[in-house]
């Protein structure tokens, strides 16, 4: 995406008008020096190298502005992540001032005592009013800020526009005309699926349990509560689950796929449908459905209507051991700004958190368009507690989906007995 002219100079001059953060007493350090090395880990991506060019220009420009200042940014691999962070808040001098973390991590890193609080400064940032009130949520504990957000990412419908029009199928308005699509698609190719799900999709299958009404939990802080085996949150459940059958994705071949696994086979040509991300975009491109598929909003329960989705996404915090809070909170600023973040979609498709800019990226980009209405109509996000890694990590909610599709368990007793897991997680932080 090329930014238009007018929108590129705006974002210009809000990145050198944005006030400097003032200096809060919160931090464990009792230093805020202004000089000196701001080290940074970044998350290490698949194809980097886009990515290093935009932080390079942004380091290049807080190191002009700030004499005797250099910035040391190291790229550290996703999947061992949660090791280094570990070691960083045991270890304050080894730790760096400023790290880019998982959203779902928030309430884990903050109860962990690792992430500054900054609040006032996010307050006082001249951008923050613009950001997606569900990316603000994502760096929110107990009414506190503890981040930025720097991108943010959501599912929507993926489908087959050749085997549409060769079926003459409309495109589903209902999460029921999504499953009479899907097995009308099954029934005409039954070497397809027609809509591939996953079991252990978790977060393609909680639109439908939000569609119809459920939560994952209620409350809030350390007093969270499984909300998973209520009435509606069962509805939802059992809408998903019963997509896991001969006439439409059988089970024994989609019970144990996940999120990429379902990518996969509809990039491969091996479906009539698929729930993936603006971040499948580049996959799909690149796979045999090339210039044969469309993509939609995920449908609601009623007609017209949008499921809510999961808002994933990356923040950047600042680290309470720091002892440069000043430069780090502005360097945490300026990495995830209206205009680096602009320059981050160009660079690696990642969607931006304020509003206005992925307005004007869905402008010019028009595959975007569906994930920001997604956006626009109201996403979710998973409980901000410490207890949802826990959760997440020991597959709580894929076992329960997979439990019913096998058979072995109804939806009322999976619920309840992923419900009571889910519990005693959430009473184990308290």
């Amino acid at each position: 995406m090329k930014l238009a002219p007018r929108l590129a100079v705006l974002l210009t001059a809000l990145a050198v008008t944005a006030c400097a953060p003032q200096t809060s007493n919160n931090s464990s350090s009792d230093k805020d020096e202004k000089t000196g090395t701001l080290r940074v880990w970044l998350f290490q991506e698949v194809g980097n190298k886009p990515k290093e060019k935009v932080v390079d220009s942004v380091v290049a420009a807080f190191e002009k502005a700030h004499k005797d200042t250099k910035v040391d940014i190291e790229y550290i691999p996703i999947d061992t992540r949660a090791q280094r962070v570990k070691a960083a808040f045991n270890d304050p001098d080894s730790a760096p001032d400023v790290m880019e973390y998982g959203n779902t991590d928030t309430a884990g890193y903050v109860k962990d005592g690792g992430l500054l609080d900054v609040t006032k400064e996010f307050g006082d940032w001249s951008e923050a009013k613009d950001t997606d009130p569900t990316a603000k949520q994502s760096v929110t504990v107990d009414d506190k800020i503890y981040g930025a957000p720097f991108y943010v990412g959501v599912r929507a419908l993926y489908y087959r526009t050749d085997v549409f029009k060769e079926l003459g199928l409309e495109v589903p308005k209902t999460m029921a005309e999504l499953a009479e699509t899907a097995r009308k698609i099954r029934a005409a190719k039954p070497e397809l699926y027609g809509l591939v799900v996953g079991g252990a999709y978790t977060y393609g299958a909680m639109p439908f349990i939000w569609a119809n009404g459920g939560e994952l939990a209620t409350g809030k802080g350390g007093s969270y509560a499984s909300a998973i085996d209520s009435a509606a949150a069962q509805k939802g459940i059992k809408a998903y689950t019963s997509l896991f059958s001969d006439d439409n994705c059988p089970a024994a071949k989609c019970a144990g796929m996940g999120g990429n696994d379902t990518i996969t086979a509809f990039a491969a040509g091996k479906s009539g449908m698929a729930i993936g991300g603006d971040f499948s975009h580049t996959a799909v491109e690149a796979g045999k459905v090339k210039g044969k598929y469309a993509v939609v909003p995920l449908p609601g329960v009623a007609s017209g209507s949008i499921a809510p989705a999961f808002a994933g996404g990356n923040n950047i915090g600042v680290l309470k051991s720091t002892s440069h809070r000043t430069l780090a909170v502005e360097l945490m600023e300026q990495l995830t700004s209206k205009k680096t973040q602009a320059s981050m979609f160009d660079a690696m498709g990642f969607l931006p958190t304020f509003a206005d800019v992925r307005q004007q990226a869905a402008a010019e980009e028009p595959y975007v368009k569906p994930f920001a209405q997604t956006l626009a109509a109201g996403t979710k996000f998973v409980p901000a507690s410490p207890a949802w890694a826990q959760i997440d990590s020991s597959l709580v909610l894929p076992t329960m989906f997979q439990e019913v599709i096998s058979g072995k368990k109804d939806v009322a007793g999976a619920s309840k007995e992923a419900a009571t897991k889910m519990n005693d997680a959430f009473g184990s932080v308290g």
